[in-house]
């Protein structure tokens, strides 16, 4: 199989879908392996540390998609790299389709297959090529928290973990879920005060057992959420359904009422967002003061550190990229049971049923389509 990969082009993206590991895996495997120049260049990742392991650097990103079979990316394509899609091409990364309807419909209309990182799922609910980029948005959520209550930069003037005899930060968490759980970690080591809600009791059970009332945890619901948020300095949205769009569980009239200079971070923004009042933001301009609350709602956050998203991120995908490029996606479906719900689309029709309600479309159950596809 040829691989491809492109030079990432959403606004502040830098990770790159493969490490030079990778390559030499592949390669050594028989697959020719081709990258477009300096895709590797904003994770620290020269084009020579990829030929030496033997991918072929191209040109434009034209010429990858041209030649791949499958291309490996990051982030949801972008419209001039949807049109460069072809029928039957294998697309990997993270899509985020709930989110973006045109996008939907764009890949409806290119006849790829489209592989989502964000909705393979294992056994017990576990999102194996989520996790990693979780973690990263998670911690990275507190720390762009902190730094925008910072008077200089909106906020209330609030240092996070306060100081002897003035009240640290009140930090509430939406969704005890992997990012979350480490927005948590974060906040409490910095000496928040932390409140953690989720309507998942065990994962509450597990965070009380780790932090022994460290950090506090209540059961999710509309009333305590509203009590929380507007007695917050800083409010993470870590909620996440996987493949749908996000509920959207704080209101703008619990906006109104926050404290002046508060801060909304929404690591679900990806999905759509879990606040009302959200809209995508970029890493060029990661915020907006809107009813005296700074929102800060970048779509790829863990692209601000991306040497270590792009390693984090390949040690998780590579085997399921391995897989494709040695079964096709009928033969690794049969030997990952868990990327049957990666698939979101397969040609004109849409295989995921979280992904298919979101857009209001109808969903094909994709195991006949698996059979027609080349072996």
């Amino acid at each position: 199989m040829i691989i491809g990969v492109p030079k990432e082009i959403k606004p502040g993206e830098h990770r790159v879908a493969i490490t030079p590991v990778g390559v030499r895996e592949l390669v050594d495997r028989g697959h020719r392996v081709v990258i477009q120049t300096e895709a590797g260049e904003g994770s620290t990742i020269h084009d020579e540390e990829y030929a030496l392991q033997g991918a072929e650097i191209l040109p434009s990103p034209d010429a990858v998609f041209e030649t791949a079979d499958m291309v490996l990316k990051v982030k949801e394509p972008q419209p001039p790299e949807v049109a460069m899609l072809r029928s039957g091409q294998v697309l990997f990364t993270y899509l985020h389709l709930a989110a973006h309807p045109e996008l939907a419909d764009s890949m409806l209309q290119s006849g790829a297959i489209g592989i989502a990182y964000e909705t393979v799922e294992l056994p017990g609910g576990a999102l194996p090529l989520l996790a990693p980029m979780s973690e990263v948005a998670g911690r990275m959520g507190t720390q762009a928290g902190a730094y925008f209550l910072e008077k200089a930069h909106g906020g209330r003037g609030i240092l996070l973990g306060g100081v002897p005899g003035v009240m640290p930060a009140k930090v509430v968490i939406i969704g005890a879920g992997m990012a979350g759980a480490n927005a948590a970690m974060m906040a409490a080591g910095l000496g928040a005060q932390v409140v953690v809600l989720d309507t998942d009791a065990r994962k509450l059970q597990s965070l009380d057992a780790i932090y022994r009332g460290r950090i506090l945890t209540l059961s999710s619901n509309l009333l305590t959420i509203e009590e929380q948020v507007r007695e917050a300095d800083l409010v993470i949205g870590a909620v996440l359904l996987a493949g749908a769009s996000a509920p959207k569980l704080v209101t703008e009239a619990t906006v109104k009422e926050m404290k002046r200079g508060a801060v909304l971070v929404d690591i679900a923004i990806d999905q759509g967002g879990c606040f009302e009042t959200s809209r995508e933001t970029t890493h060029q301009n990661p915020t907006y003061v809107l009813h005296d609350v700074v929102h800060y709602a970048v779509g790829n956050i863990p692209g601000a550190v991306p040497h270590t998203s792009t390693y984090a991120l390949t040690n998780a995908t590579l085997p399921y990229a391995l897989a494709l490029a040695d079964n096709g996606v009928a033969g690794a479906v049969a030997l990952h049971p868990e990327l049957l719900l990666g698939l979101n689309v397969i040609g004109e029709h849409v295989v995921h049923k979280a992904v298919a309600a979101s857009l209001g479309l109808a969903y094909t159950n994709p195991t006949e389509l698996l059979s027609r596809l080349p072996k």
